[in-house]
């Protein structure tokens, strides 16, 4: 099922988890970080903590699914988020432990790339609507 809109994102999520329950260890995994949004967000936090508007920016991502994902990835475990009393209120994004563990994910899948994406000089494929 392809998502209509960004909102539809963890509503997805959502229901493959309900329709696959017995579905691998990695097909499950997937489920928790393998979203456009939820690569480019952990991407970003793999550097250091960012606020929100930073995590905007980066991830190209509007306000409201950069609030969803991070929701999501707080509710899942793998982003904390921190409120430091203002003013101005400052809010960071972190990884947790749970979150820094998929550090080695994503080497392999950069390692996969550099051997595989490039072996063409067609431009990376797309999924629309992800």
């Amino acid at each position: 099922m392809v998502p209509e809109s960004d909102g539809d994102i963890d509503e997805n999520l959502r229901e493959v988890r309900e329709l696959t329950p017995t579905a691998c260890a990695g097909v499950q995994s997937l489920d928790q970080f393998g979203t456009k949004w939820r690569l480019r967000i952990l991407y970003n936090l793999f550097d250091s903590d960012h606020r929100f508007n930073e995590l905007k920016r980066a991830s190209g991502a509007s306000s409201y699914t950069l609030s969803r994902v991070l929701e999501s990835l707080e509710e899942d475990g793998i982003v904390d988020r921190h409120v430091e009393p203002g003013p101005p209120v400052e809010t960071h994004y972190s990884l947790t432990e749970k979150g820094e563990a998929l550090g080695p994910v994503f080497d392999a899948i950069d390692e996969w790339s550099t051997e595989w994406v490039g072996e063409t000089d067609d431009e990376p494929t797309e999924t629309p609507g992800v």
